[in-house]
């Protein structure tokens, strides 16, 4: 595959680990560089490719001539990937998506940029993907369903025919949406959870049928115990 755009990479941690080998081994993209803020640069060099301080960034790399895709995972439910993604967009950089060359997406699928969708993905008949969405392995979305910006969605999800997810929610493996459903904004939906009904705004999803539980989404020690740990980023 001849590698024509030159690609940065916003992170330094395990996720930027696994969007460099996939945009390296799967894309057009040649990575040339990563980018962290100063705060965080603690090693100048990753897959013997610099690491430049974030702030910095446009003066070192011409946006002209260079893509970006921000490598951030689900921290603070998706808020620090959201800012950086806001922020390097005012820098002047078109940012990229990732689909990989293994998932299914019908023609008229609709997906934002920055969006990260790995293998064996399913995006059906006119569903929606919006900004910043990050969809790990074996996801499902059904026909006509829509997902706003900035969610984080684990592996072996199903969101089913016609539902509406909000920004910046949360999904955990093996959870299930139901038909015609809306998932309100900031939700976070457990591990296994079947959402029967519309949900509201900032909870927690767990059971099935699934049940809203006395904790906030933000705070949720599903998100901070959560499996995808090993992915949280170096920043």
């Amino acid at each position: 595959m001849k590698k024509e755009d030159k690609l940065i990479i916003i992170g330094a941690g395990k996720f930027a680990e696994v969007a460099y080998k996939y945009f390296t081994y799967d894309s057009p993209y040649e990575v040339v560089a990563f980018s962290v803020e100063k705060d965080y640069l603690d090693q100048k060099l990753l897959f013997d490719l610099p690491i430049v301080p974030f702030e910095d960034l446009e003066k070192l790399y011409d946006p002209e001539e260079h893509r970006a895709f921000v490598a951030v995972s689900y921290t603070d439910l998706n808020r620090l990937r959201t800012r950086l993604y806001r922020e390097v967009k005012l820098k002047g950089f078109q940012l990229i998506s990732y689909i990989s060359s293994n998932a299914y997406v019908w023609h008229n699928v609709k997906i934002g940029e920055n969006c990260f969708i790995l293998e064996n993905n399913v995006l059906k008949y006119h569903s929606v993907i919006g900004n910043n969405v990050i969809m790990m392995a074996d996801n499902q979305v059904e026909h006509n369903a829509m997902l706003d910006d900035n969610c984080f969605i684990t592996a072996n999800v199903t969101i089913s025919s016609f539902c509406e997810v909000g920004k910046n929610c949360f999904f955990e493996a093996n959870s299930i949406i139901y038909d015609n459903l809306k998932i309100a904004k900031n939700c976070l939906i457990s591990a296994g959870a079947l959402i029967l009904r519309d949900t509201e705004e900032g909870k927690v999803y767990k059971g099935n049928p699934a049940k809203a539980i006395d904790e906030n989404s933000l705070i949720s020690k599903n998100l901070q115990n959560n499996k995808y740990n090993h992915i949280r980023e170096v920043l």
